[in-house]
């Protein structure tokens, strides 16, 4: 199968050839349509222990794509307008998070007074 216009949109056919017919760009491949199967996007079928899907699969995919990626969107306005942000980046808050717990250790590692 070469042209995606020889097949019909229900017709299942292998992840490798789906990926191939439905990003001709060679972007996608059946272990990248796999992962999406495995997060939910991609109804998948599974007959004689092999995996098949449709074009209307892949389409229904895509649309889910566009619109987790328009649910992720947020900005540091909203955030902090949530109390979910205290103006430190997340590789700011690790090194503070590092840095305390560098401190605890220092401190249990140091002698105790004798009694």
């Amino acid at each position: 199968m070469d042209s995606i216009e020889k097949v019909a949109p229900d017709q299942p056919i292998r992840l490798a050839v789906a990926a191939k017919l439905a990003f001709p760009d060679g972007s996608m491949t059946a272990s990248g349509l796999r992962c999406e199967f495995k997060k939910g996007n991609l109804a998948v079928e599974l007959i004689a222990n092999k995996q098949y899907t449709t074009l209307n699969s892949i389409n229904e995919m895509r649309a889910k794509c566009r619109e987790n990626q328009k649910a992720r969107a947020s900005t540091g306005e909203s955030r902090a307008q949530a109390g979910l942000d205290n103006g430190l980046s997340s590789t700011e808050r690790l090194s503070a998070a590092q840095a305390a717990a560098s401190m605890i250790a220092q401190k249990l590692k140091s002698h105790s007074k004798d009694i």
